[in-house]
């Protein structure tokens, strides 16, 4: 899978927190991998959550910054999308056919999920920005994504992610 991570041997992390499931609470394997940028920095985290029995991964959610290239693909789908189709093999052609902003209640807050469609109708794809100028988006295989997921993510310890 061409799964991007940082390739120096220095200790390495992100600046910011990434929202994800606990990784405890998957019912499978787990990976994370940085994006790294040209001068070192981290343009982004991603995680895959695969399941037992080598049925593959079901899930990819990603965290990009500010400023991250991977935010903006010229074909507009998103490159979890294209990492989670990557990771299953499928090398099917795959574009976006719509995107909608819905309402999720978050306790007594309100985000602002945007559901992108692709053409491959077994992804389900949802994205969502914090306020601290973070994308999340959650790339599902074979699987909807419910408003109830939203409630399971938090950040992770930063510690996770670095090398040494």
């Amino acid at each position: 899978m061409p799964f991007l991570r940082r390739r120096s041997g220095t200790p390495a992390g992100p600046d910011f927190d990434v929202l994800a499931m606990d990784p405890g609470d998957w019912p499978g394997h787990f990976g994370a991998a940085i994006l790294a940028g040209a001068d070192g920095s981290c343009q982004g985290i991603f995680l895959r959550y695969d399941l037992f029995g080598g049925r593959g991964p079901a899930m990819l959610i990603g965290n990009l910054p500010e400023g991250s290239p991977a935010r903006e693909p010229e074909d507009g789908v998103p490159f979890e999308v294209r990492q989670l189709l990557a990771a299953l093999e499928n090398d099917e052609p795959v574009t976006v056919v719509s995107s909608e902003d819905f309402p999720v209640l978050l306790g007594d807050d309100l985000l602002i999920v945007k559901k992108v469609k692709v053409s491959e109708e077994r992804v389900t794809c949802a994205q969502f920005g914090r306020s601290d100028g973070v994308q999340v988006t959650i790339a599902s295989w074979d699987r909807p994504i419910s408003d109830d997921l939203y409630q399971l993510l938090k950040p992770l310890p930063a510690d996770m992610f670095q090398q040494g």
